[in-house]
């Protein structure tokens, strides 16, 4: 694999200690021919693993890199195109199509959705905490900010009018729903209603309870005596997810693997006009799930 796109995947037995194993792109692309899980028409549907980029610089590993050798693969005779996909740190479905026509009409059917409020795409995360409402709504505005020597994404939870028109700050929306909760963690479904870079993990940070994996964002929430409360960006350096020991032991890692944890956060399901279509969990996702005892849904 090209250097900074790294993609990583869990072995087949699930041992945690092995949950990062880089990949080359003949394996990336082998893993993607095998996670078919929708083939009609112009339509191909696929899970895409967790850091994967969609998008990339020449020469780097991405979806977009190997689409070409993909669809030979596939027998495919026209080019393909993406139609919608989850952010390089999601696991998920990625939704692709061989007709032009075809791509801009369900790219518009996607952006009206979001105008008439309703969620096309359901997403699903384990998240260490459990929202102290069974289900409810996040809404703050968003922008990136430098911190030295990198951009961070970071609530603005009142921005001002001049900041809104200038469009340095987008209001953002999830609707979110515990799925079930055991032992200090859950699994949520998200709904986002707007579209912005780490969304979801700054949504659940807000929550009090980050997505398990999240080594960008997890430090923004602190506790004292048990109780978690949200620390403002800059205050804080980013570090790797913080597990206490209990939780520790029932996921099977030591505190060295868990930067080798990846994020719990996938795209389930996709909304279009003929119906739903729906991309099960990776084997990460639902050997988490079972350590903690928490359904798979």
């Amino acid at each position: 694999a090209a250097e900074g796109s790294p993609i990583y995947v869990p072995p087949a037995h699930s041992i945690p200690c092995r949950w990062k194993r880089l990949l080359s792109p003949k394996e990336t692309l082998r893993l993607l021919e095998g996670s078919v899980v929708h083939r009609e028409g112009a339509l191909l549907a696929l899970s895409k693993p967790s850091g994967l980029p969609v998008l990339g610089r020449p020469g780097d590993l991405s979806l977009e890199a190997l689409l070409p050798a993909l669809r030979r693969r596939l027998g495919l005779t026209a080019e393909l195109h993406v139609v919608k996909a989850p952010a390089r740190e999601y696991s998920g479905l990625v939704l692709l199509s061989s007709c032009y026509h075809t791509t801009q009409r369900l790219q518009q059917f996607f952006t009206n959705a979001r105008r008439r409020g309703q969620y096309p795409a359901t997403y699903r995360a384990i998240t260490v905490g459990v929202p102290a409402e069974v289900e409810g709504e996040i809404c703050t505005g968003l922008c990136w900010q430098q911190q030295g020597d990198r951009a961070m994404v970071v609530p603005v939870p009142a921005p001002g009018r001049r900041s809104l028109a200038r469009k340095d700050v987008k209001i953002t929306l999830t609707q979110y729903r515990v799925l079930s909760a055991m032992g200090g963690c859950a699994l949520l479904q998200l709904q986002p209603k707007t579209a912005f870079p780490e969304q979801l993990q700054v949504h659940l940070t807000l929550l009090l309870c980050p997505a398990l994996g999240d080594h960008e964002h997890s430090s923004h929430v602190g506790r004292v005596l048990g109780v978690p409360f949200f620390l403002t960006p800059g205050t804080v350096p980013t570090r790797t997810q913080v597990l206490d020991e209990e939780l520790l032991s029932r996921l099977g890692l030591s505190p060295r693997q868990l930067h080798h944890l990846p994020l719990h956060i996938h795209l389930q399901e996709l909304v279009l006009p003929e119906g739903p279509l729906c991309a099960p969990p990776p084997p990460y996702f639902l050997h988490s799930l079972r350590c903690l005892g928490l359904p798979e849904h």
